[in-house]
């Protein structure tokens, strides 16, 4: 065989599995609700929920081939159920260092939300993620997911190569909006005006 097909690629094809968020010879990171420290508006509810466990919030395999101008980088993520209070389990969230970088999510199994935050103008959309749903997270965007339902939440997120991750401009400011459970349904609140 000659051309690029000859060559190791080991990630030009992988298996992956929905239901663990395992990529084949892929290290996955773990994110237990000890990791997330003042990413839940209600501090208190958060030490409640940690006093009485730490249990892992969501987890990514991310599948990242070198560094080309034209590539893509991939990740597979299983966000768990659970609430801190009334907020939902989610992710820490992050925006791009390469503030250009679009991404795409494609839902696999469970049900949930992305939060998006336009670092430009401040709006906020919460849009739904879920197996079936596809979306598109603009540049210049926070997001994070955001699992909504009693079962795990598993996704894609396939971005450029270049785009790299800003986890801590969210970290000082955190996002302007919760989620949270009312009426056993998903509510948009501002942070600012929530009151546990």
């Amino acid at each position: 065989m000659t051309g690029i097909f000859a060559l190791d690629l080991p990630w030009l094809t992988s298996r992956f599995d929905v239901a663990t968020g395992a990529i084949d010879g892929v290290p996955s990171v773990q994110r237990y609700l000890a990791d997330l420290r003042g990413c839940f508006a209600d501090a208190r509810a958060y030490e409640a929920a940690l006093a009485r466990g730490n249990p892992l919030v969501y987890s990514v395999a991310s599948v990242e081939p070198a560094h080309g101008a034209g590539d893509l980088h991939y990740g597979l993520a299983v966000v768990h159920p659970g609430r801190v209070g009334g907020e939902y389990f989610h992710t820490k969230g992050h925006l791009h260092q390469w503030r250009e970088a679009a991404e795409i999510y494609l839902g696999l199994a469970g049900e949930g939300a992305m939060l998006l935050e336009s670092e430009r103008t401040g709006e906020t959309r919460l849009v739904p993620l879920g197996e079936g749903h596809v979306v598109y997270v603009p540049g210049y965007t926070a997001h994070h997911t955001i699992n909504t339902a009693a079962v795990p939440l598993a996704y894609l997120g396939v971005y450029p190569a270049a785009a790299g991750h800003d986890y801590g401009a969210i970290a000082d400011s955190n996002f302007r909006s919760v989620v949270v459970e009312r009426d056993g349904r998903p509510v948009l609140l501002e942070r600012a005006a929530f009151h546990a």
